[in-house]
This record gives structure tokens, C-alpha cells and sequence, in this order.
């Protein structure tokens, strides 16, 4: 009995002294760097890029950066399921209607970062609680061995036509806030002012026929499409020519005669989160020398000007959809939920 009670007497002197030198509150006090979360929809390569550059500069978060990739949709639930307890610090790739929301159900800080001067005020939250970072054109993607340019379709309405019937393979809508601003656009194409979203419930009643089957997630929807599972897609200029020109995938895209719809992709500070880390990510973000990287190796188009546009830029002959990002933001749920439940797999 002596025995057991000096080895718990040991074990207890042996945590006290653990508690005493790490861990918790007293080592955040006593000046070591919080861990800062990330929640993003960017590529991982984009990711990995970029906080390999933040750590480079600020030492002191390396290893204290966990980032965790998810779709953008997906994002804005998590953190709107966190509200309570947050769990990330950083919203990093969101659309300006996701952006929007989470804003409005105050999920994000409200701050002004010594770039927000340099921003055109439709790019930005008026009240500094999001930034937009990038623009999307949001495109026609297609297999290039499987067809040439002169055979790929020119125009969204073309994806209807018969010779497309199950050669179509899309990223599953509800999760992704590329294909959430893709299709609800495409009902707005119908119906400019988003009144009667009927014609546009039909055009993707006959897109959901031609479609052969939706991808789980990006990763997903490349391999189908590499594979030659389905030839055509709808997806981001940037993520199509990151596949091409960085992974070897046989992408090309068509740039629609029509217009591409151009959404505005940015990122928050989540509220209750670590504001310090958080803040001073988002900043690095906008170092301009990381813009011009990001715009020369990663195909971005920067929500700011750079001094120097790469040359895929200055040539992209980008026509930009006429798009009214506010009644999407005003409808979009509504009509994701319609598409849901009464189109998906029902053409």
C-alpha cells in the first residue's frame, strides 16, 4: 500500500511539473505563437505555395498552420455550424454570395487592411468584413485529345445539343461554389432580374440530361474527365489551366461566346477566430510579389493591379458575362435546393 501511494505521490509531482513547463493558456501568455487554421477552396498547390512563403517570412508559424481544403460552399456551413465555438481563424476562397452571407449572419471580422485602399469597391465588403482576392471566369472545359478546338462546343446553350447526350461530367452543385455561381447564372441568362427562374430551371433540366454523372470533387471530376469518362465540363479558368500546365491533364477551355460568368473569389477573417494570425495572413496575401507569382505560376487573375501582367493575361480575350452577383446572392440557395431536389438526375 506504502508502495502504490509514493508512486502516485511520483506520477503527480511528475504532471504538475508537466502542466508547469507547456502547454494551454500559460505558454500563449507567455509569448509562443497561437496555431492558425485555414479553411480554403484553393488548390492544394496554390495552398501549399502560399503558406510555404508565409512561414518563410514569419518563422514563427512554422508548423502552427493547419490548413483544411474544402469546397467553398462547404466552408460556409462549417464555420456557420461553428458560430458557437469557432474552429478556423481564416476563410480563404469563397464566392462573393458566400462571403456576403456569412458577413450577414456575422460570422466574420470587420477590419481594413492596408490593401483594401488599393480595391474597387464592387470587389470588397463595405464594411471590411471580406476582400475579394481573385476573379473566376467560369468557362467551358473539355478533353483536348478526346476533342479539338473547332469540335468543342462555343457557346453554354451548345452543351444542350444531342451529339453531348452523357459526355457531360459536372462537379457535384450543392457543395461547390464554382458550380452554385455557374448554374445560377445560367438561370439569370433566362431571366436578367431573377423573377421567373422557370426557363432557367428548364435549360439545366436538359443539361442534367446530357450529363453522364457528377463528381464528387474536383479531384474526382479531373480523373472522370482525364479518363474520358464524360469529354466536357463547366469549371474555373484557373483551376483548368493549373491542371493543364502543372499536373499534365488533357484540359483545354473555351472561352463562351456568350460570356463567362466572372465571379468575385475572396476571403475573411473568421470571427472569434485568431485575429492576430488571421490578419497577418490575409495581408501576405496581397504582397504584391506573391500577387505577381500567384498571377504568373498559378493563373490568377488579382482582385488588385499588379504592376506587371504575365503574358496568358494580356492575352486572355476575356468576355465577361453580364451577371447580377446580388439577386444571385438574394436567390441562390433557393434555386441550388430547386435544382436538388426536382433536376438532378430527373432530365
Amino acid at each position: 500500500m506504502r508502495r502504490r501511494l509514493l508512486l502516485a505521490g511520483a506520477l503527480a509531482t511528475v504532471l504538475a511539473a508537466g502542466t508547469a513547463c507547456g502547454g494551454g493558456s500559460d505558454d500563449t501568455a507567455a509569448g509562443e505563437t497561437e496555431k492558425l487554421t485555414i479553411y480554403t477552396a484553393r488548390d492544394k498547390k496554390v495552398s501549399t505555395f502560399v503558406v510555404d512563403k508565409f512561414t518563410a517570412k514569419y518563422p514563427e508559424y512554422k508548423g502552427k498552420v493547419e490548413i483544411l481544403n474544402l469546397g467553398a460552399q462547404e466552408i460556409l456551413e462549417r464555420v456557420r455550424a461553428e458560430k458557437a465555438n469557432p474552429q478556423a481563424d481564416v476563410w480563404w476562397g469563397g464566392t462573393q454570395q458566400g462571403l456576403a452571407a456569412g458577413a450577414g449572419e456575422d460570422l466574420l471580422t470587420a477590419w481594413q487592411p492596408a490593401f483594401a485602399g488599393k480595391m474597387d469597391a464592387k470587389y470588397k465588403d463595405a464594411e471590411g468584413r471580406w476582400f475579394g482576392e481573385i476573379l473566376l471566369p467560369e468557362v467551358i472545359m473539355y478533353n483536348n485529345k478526346a476533342l479539338t478546338p473547332e469540335q468543342a462546343p462555343k457557346d453554354w446553350d451548345d452543351l444542350l445539343k444531342p451529339e453531348w447526350k452523357d459526355k457531360i461530367v459536372i462537379r457535384d452543385v450543392a457543395a461547390s461554389g464554382t458550380m452554385r455561381s455557374i448554374y445560377a447564372a445560367m438561370i439569370m441568362r433566362q431571366s436578367p432580374d431573377g423573377s421567373n427562374p422557370q426557363p432557367g430551371y428548364d435549360w439545366l433540366k436538359k443539361l442534367d440530361a446530357n450529363t453522364g454523372s457528377y463528381a464528387a470533387n474536383p479531384a474526382d471530376l479531373y480523373l472522370k474527365l482525364s479518363r474520358q469518362q464524360g469529354t466536357l465540363s463547366a469549371w474555373n479558368l484557373q483551376d483548368i489551366l493549373l491542371q493543364a500546365n502543372q499536373s499534365n491533364m488533357p484540359f483545354g477551355y473555351v472561352m463562351p461566346a456568350s460570356g463567362a460568368p466572372v465571379l468575385v473569389d475572396g476571403l475573411a477573417a473568421v470571427k472569434g477566430g485568431n485575429s492576430t494570425g488571421a490578419q497577418k495572413f490575409i495581408e501576405f496575401l496581397f504582397d504584391d510579389t506573391l500577387r505577381a507569382d500567384l498571377a504568373k505560376d498559378y493563373y490568377q487573375i488579382p482582385a488588385v493591379e499588379i504592376a506587371q501582367q504575365p503574358e496568358w493575361l494580356a492575352q486572355l480575350n476575356l468576355k465577361p458575362l453580364d451577371v447580377n452577383w446580388d439577386i444571385i446572392g438574394k436567390n441562390e440557395t433557393e434555386w441550388i435546393n430547386h435544382w436538388n431536389s426536382q433536376i438532378k438526375n430527373k432530365g
